[in-house]
């Protein structure tokens, strides 16, 4: 990779334009009004607590992001099912060295995160996403994102990049933590068979949006359309299954190619079946991504809760690298 350089610094402190803000400030004009609240501005000094800014980025009352660090470049941090704010203990220690290396990170929450995944969707989440970023650009003057996705985060990353949106443009980089089979870890669960009947039933009935029974997802309400996403073969969720053919795998993952990519796979991810070849899937993975970059966690699991420095390390290795050729000048 050549030209601009990837992890370059930026401060927060000039005053000019970000050159995305010309083209995508009027499509934010609807948008609530942002309120932010500094709730910190010392350096972590206690486990489990990150200083920063709490801002709102969108109409709806779950739509905040905390913040930590201010500058003009960020990494926004996508949980996966179930989770919201520190949701990986590696959150932490990145933190600190992202603000070394003069970047932010910004976590934000969608109306998927905690139980609200269940009656949410990609589609949903990509929306959502690309008003994050519009504030960041009108707002904060961004230079560019990264965006780093773990677990069913890293789906949300592939449908944005899909979409194409103009926000889309400012993401200089993506992260695949744990891009792992939803679909393939519940057809190790007994209910799951006679579940995807029902939910696909239920589809075709134009009950898509209605839930399926408590016992379908102990854990949070889910729609039907929401259970075959994530459970049944090519749903819109099936991304990172294993016995997905290489064509397959590029129908859904071909278009990262144009995105510099890291894979983070832990190699003892305890949500990817035993009969799995790590090692031989992630080498399809990032081929189909297009050359995305492999990073092998020996050992590791599934949050990298029990490899914190390999974690931080490879995603600081990935954002202090080169960015692509004409990153910074994308209307070109």
């Amino acid at each position: 990779m050549k030209s601009s350089s990837f992890g370059q610094p930026s401060s927060s402190a000039s005053t000019s334009s970000s050159w995305f803000s010309g083209l995508v400030r009027g499509s934010s004009k609807n948008m609530s009004a942002s309120a932010a609240v500094e709730v910190g501005s010392l350096p972590t000094a206690r486990k489990n607590q990150i200083p920063g800014v709490l801002f709102k980025y969108g109409p709806k009352q779950v739509q905040v992001a905390f913040k930590t660090g201010d500058f003009r470049q960020q990494v926004i941090f996508i949980g996966g099912l179930g989770e919201g704010y520190l949701a990986t203990q590696y959150l932490e220690p990145l933190s600190v060295a992202l603000e070394k290396e003069n970047w932010s990170l910004v976590q934000p929450l969608l109306s998927s995160s905690y139980s609200g995944y269940g009656i949410s969707s990609l589609k949903q989440d990509s929306s959502e996403l690309d008003q994050l970023i519009s504030y960041l650009i009108n707002k904060e003057n961004s230079e560019g994102v990264v965006l780093l996705g773990h677990s069913t985060g890293c789906q949300d990353i592939v449908y944005y990049m899909r979409s194409n949106s103009a926000c889309s443009k400012a993401v200089r980089g993506a992260i695949l933590q744990a891009p792992v089979s939803d679909r393939e870890y519940r057809a190790t669960l007994p209910e799951t068979a006679a579940m995807i009947d029902l939910a696909l039933t239920m589809i075709n009935e134009d009950k898509a949006q209605e839930l399926m029974p408590r016992n379908a997802e102990p854990d949070a309400p889910i729609t039907a359309y929401r259970y075959h996403s994530l459970s049944a073969f090519m749903g819109d969720d099936d991304m990172f299954s294993s016995d997905l053919t290489d064509d397959q795998l590029r129908l859904r993952l071909g278009h990262m190619a144009n995105t510099p990519c890291q894979v983070i796979f832990s190699m003892a991810d305890e949500y990817v079946p035993d009969y799995v070849d790590k090692k031989a899937f992630v080498e399809r993975l990032c081929k189909a991504l297009g050359g995305a970059e492999k990073v092998e966690v020996e050992w590791g699991n599934h949050a990298l809760s029990n490899r914190l420095e390999e974690a931080v390390k490879a995603i600081m290795d990935f954002l202090k690298r080169e960015g692509p050729k004409g990153w910074d000048d994308p209307w070109s």
